[in-house]
């Protein structure tokens, strides 16, 4: 039936459904499938056999004494077909474990709640953008999956921003087509290859191609086009512009309205270096907003094009003048780091405001999928030089994470005399820590034939896996250097070591095929291979070789560094190639975690306070 939702009754027509992988493997229609670390295949997507070996999203059922039933939305208007929807919904959502994120209504007065309004509605309009930038289709599809009236299944697609399962690697759980590489940012029969070859016959074309803030189209004639952001979105822009305006007008403090207004024109003109140096001079404020494309992790093409987000955030100015005195360290641990000093950015801004500030609400690319923990922002070099970078961290939902998730992780694949080490002050250090190393390292660089760029322009799509791997292991590596400064105390170096080992078990369940994800497998793969992790063959639990784990990080972070200072793609691509997958061991851990959440999923009380 065209344009209906249907699913078969509770104990129906799916009597047994056995899958086959390629090595003859069986797995009952029930179980949890592990590929890449994630909850990944259940009854209703199944695996086929890519051109590398690999297994990889498809379509191919292999179903033995069994009838099958398919949920059907609407029809496809190209293909004259029906949508076919997962049959296990309710199970992908059961890996997220709810959270309730309350607004803190005691610490704000009259004018606060309304600059909160306005801050909220500009926000919700990030959400609106990022949708369409993740799939031409999905707005139409949005409005089926509405008109299904399937809570599962709109809870699902609303998480996913789309049809893909962002924590199951990307597997369609509506229809069965794969996630497009370059999402909406260019033409989705647009190679490569073409667009590279189109540079190379059109240079004058490249700033703009390459630029975050605009997409490529196709022309009438065929050719390839770059559109402004500013244009592209043109009406919601202005919607979300009047908003941060009228927020700015409520006055509740005067770096945040400069910022405001300035990020409002940044909206209408694609230039956000002005609002950025702003937001960075934000001072004194108790509500706290970052709003705009920033990351590139969505554009798996070239990680060329920022992605629209925002949080917005209630400060705590205790908590983060605590962590002010990191600070007067970041000269000095971009001097000490692992490489040669012609490659250490010692001119880089030293302005690096550090906030702690709890969730009120967030939107788009941040919140779709795994939820955010911290960031480090902005992106722009010429801001890291002549300012630096600003650490925020999300205290509510490290909180939320470390009790509900990675305890419980670590109770399962940590050997019992570890885990008195798995400890929130690590665990949260960590996170600031590797979100302060974000603002380390090889920025601007030159290429061996003489070329002025920059590292991720350098790297291209392996830009965003090299620099998560960075930041995770140049942050335990300068944790070991605070420790040693007496910054932190003595107790935090097994700490850090063992809650950073209990972490990659915790990450990786996101897909290993993220950017996160595989920056997380290099990590492990190559401090186990250096014996610093080492699994019990009777048990299966893993320990920690202190020393060895402090000199392996060092290698690491220097191998890292080198690739990004001397911006070596084919030399990122091996690297990732050689460590960025996942072994049989770490599945057989993964194994062991049942029913443990996945992620968290914010319900923000917000959302039905303020609502027009």
């Amino acid at each position: 039936m065209c344009g209906a939702f249907t699913l078969p009754p509770a104990g129906g027509l799916v009597k047994l459904i056995l899958l086959f992988s390629r090595d003859g493997t069986v797995y009952d229609g029930r179980r949890v499938l592990i590929r890449g670390g994630a909850p990944l295949f259940r009854t209703g997507a199944i695996p086929r056999e890519g051109g590398d070996g690999d297994m990889k999203h498809g379509t191919v059922w292999l179903a033995l004494a069994a009838t099958v039933a398919f949920g059907v939305l609407g029809c496809s208007k190209e293909k004259g077909m029906e949508m076919h929807v997962a049959l296990d919904i309710a199970e992908r959502l059961a890996v997220y474990a709810p959270f309730e994120i309350e607004v803190p209504h005691d610490l704000l007065d009259e004018r606060d709640e309304e600059t909160l309004r306005e801050l909220y509605l500009a926000a919700k309009v990030m959400d609106e953008i990022f949708l369409r930038q993740v799939w031409d289709g999905n707005v139409a599809l949005r409005e089926k999956v509405l008109a299904s009236g399937n809570r599962d299944l709109i809870a699902f697609f609303e998480i996913n921003f789309g049809p893909w399962d962002r924590i199951g690697d990307n597997a369609p759980f509506i229809g069965q087509s794969e996630k497009p590489l370059g999402a909406n940012f260019y033409p989705a029969d647009m190679t490569k290859e073409e667009f590279e070859a189109w540079i190379e016959e059109h240079p004058e074309d490249r700033e703009l191609f390459e630029s975050e803030f605009t997409v490529i189209r196709r022309t009438d004639d065929g050719g390839l086009k770059a559109v402004p952001y500013s244009v592209e979105y043109a009406e919601l822009l202005s919607l979300a512009a009047g908003h941060l305006e009228r927020a700015a007008d409520l006055g509740t403090n005067e770096s945040l309205s400069n910022y405001l207004n300035l990020r409002a024109e940044a909206f209408r003109t694609d230039d956000y270096f002005e609002s950025d140096m702003a937001w960075m001079d934000v001072e004194g404020n108790l509500l706290d907003v970052t709003i705009g494309p920033y990351e590139v992790y969505e554009d798996n093409l070239f990680n060329y094009k920022a992605a629209f987000e925002a949080f917005v955030c209630v400060r705590d100015p205790a908590e983060s003048r605590k962590l002010d005195g990191l600070k007067g360290y970041l000269l000095e641990l971009e001097g000490n780091l692992p490489i040669p000093d012609e490659h250490k950015n010692m001119d880089r801004g030293t302005d690096s405001p550090i906030s702690v500030v709890d969730i009120v609400f967030t939107a788009g690319d941040t919140k779709a999928g795994a939820q955010t923990l911290a960031f480090n922002l902005p992106n722009d070099e010429r801001v890291h030089e002549a300012k630096g970078s600003k650490k925020v961290m999300l205290r509510n939902m490290c909180r939320a994470k470390f009790e509900k998730i990675l305890k419980p992780i670590a109770g399962e694949v940590l050997a019992p005399d570890m885990l008195p080490f798995v400890t929130f002050d690590a665990y949260f250090n960590h996170i600031l820590l590797h979100e302060f190393s974000h603002g380390l390292g090889p920025g601007r660089i030159t290429l061996p034939d003489g070329t002025e760029t920059t590292s991720d322009k350098a790297l291209k799509e392996n830009h965003s896996v090299i620099e998560e791997a960075k930041a995770d292991v140049v942050g335990q590596y300068n944790f070991y250097y605070l420790i040693g400064e007496g910054f932190y105390e003595d107790r935090l170096e097994m700490e850090t070591a063992v809650t950073f080992l209990a972490g990659f078990f915790r990450s990786v369940r996101f897909g290993a095929e993220s950017a996160h994800g595989r920056a997380n497998m290099i990590a492990f793969n190559y401090l186990k291979e250096k014996g610093a992790y080492v699994r019990d063959g009777a048990t299966g639990l893993w320990s920690v070789d202190l020393d060895r784990a402090k000199s392996a990080v060092g290698d690491l972070a220097a191998e890292i560094l080198m690739l990004q200072a001397m911006g070596d793609y084919e030399g990122s691509s091996a690297f990732i190639e050689r460590y960025g997958a996942m072994g049989e061991d770490v599945k057989e851990s993964l194994g062991r975690l049942g029913e443990i959440p996945v992620d968290i999923l914010p319900r923000f009380a917000i959302e039905k306070e303020f609502e027009e």
